[in-house]
């Protein structure tokens, strides 16, 4: 029995040996990537998204603390200037919330995914309707379906919760889910995520959309096209509403912009990712 009891400790004890040597060992590779303080400095400036713009906030801030020598200049414009930036030389990191277009992919830029980001849409969790295609979501939100009954639920108008103009999570809607298609002016314009599930949670009958890193039980996602909005879906391509975060640079980088895109893959930088967004590490 005592011989059972010592061994027991020493397997305990060797894990927990082993455990620590492995995130010693990852942590001394992100260590690696990494100048020391005293050695790097310059300026990176950075264009482009502005629904990567907040997430390349965040990063610019703890990488900066990190290095204080070096300056971060962070402005916004949209993907599409974040990619022509990068490519005219005009800023170091184009941000772009999308793919490349088939008229952008001869720049041959380099680029480099730091996230991914579903968006959701919700409903209320009272609402009987659990399902929905891409197309319906597209009809309600033009107000082309404007009853619930014709989706499989209540006989009861739908009340469409939109996000405001600006807003990098409506451009991204906009750009996978309505096309061309203009949305209907009949919904109610909500400022932030916080104010979408808040409306959406009251109201038996409301549909909006948010990033899916803001789910939570106050409201439902429903599953569209048959696929669920979960962080697994969206990283293995089968949920559709969804978009890559991604900073594109002219040349393979260096200096100031390695060791900052260095810092983003890091355990570090992919923790302040995964606070709101989907880590690509």
């Amino acid at each position: 029995m005592r011989k059972a009891i010592i061994l027991g400790i020493t397997v305990l004890m060797l894990a927990l040996v082993l455990s620590g040597c492995q995130n010693t060992a990852q942590d001394e590779q992100d260590t690696a990537r990494q100048p020391n303080q005293e050695n790097l400095s310059g300026n990176i400036t950075i264009a482009g998204s502005t629904s990567v713009q907040p997430l390349a906030e965040e990063l610019a801030a703890a990488f900066t603390a990190k290095y204080p020598a070096v300056r971060i200049d962070i402005q916004g414009g949209g993907s599409s200037v974040g990619v022509q930036s990068a490519n005219d030389g005009v800023a170091d990191i184009g941000n772009s919330s999308r793919e490349l277009k088939d008229s952008e992919k001869p720049y041959n830029l380099h680029q480099h995914v730091i996230a991914r980001d579903g968006i959701a849409v919700v409903v209320n969790p009272a609402n009987k309707v659990g399902e929905i295609t891409i197309e319906q979501v597209q009809k309600v939100f033009t107000g082309q379906i404007s009853n619930w009954k014709e989706l499989g639920g209540d006989d009861a108008g739908i009340t469409v919760v939109n996000r405001e103009e600006g807003s990098g999570t409506r451009g991204a809607f906009e750009e996978i889910v309505m096309g061309n298609v203009r949305p209907t002016d009949n919904a109610i314009i909500q400022p932030s995520t916080g104010a979408v599930k808040q409306t959406v949670s009251s109201d038996p009958y409301a549909i909006g959309y948010i990033s899916m890193g803001a789910l939570a039980p106050d409201v439902k996602g429903l599953i569209v096209d048959g696929i669920r909005p979960t962080s697994d879906n969206v990283s293995n391509g089968s949920y559709k509403i969804a978009r890559p975060f991604i900073m594109l640079t002219k040349e393979a980088p260096q200096g100031a912009v390695k060791a900052f895109l260095d810092f983003i893959f890091s355990r570090e930088g992919q923790e302040i990712v995964g606070q709101e967004f989907i880590k690509v590490k």
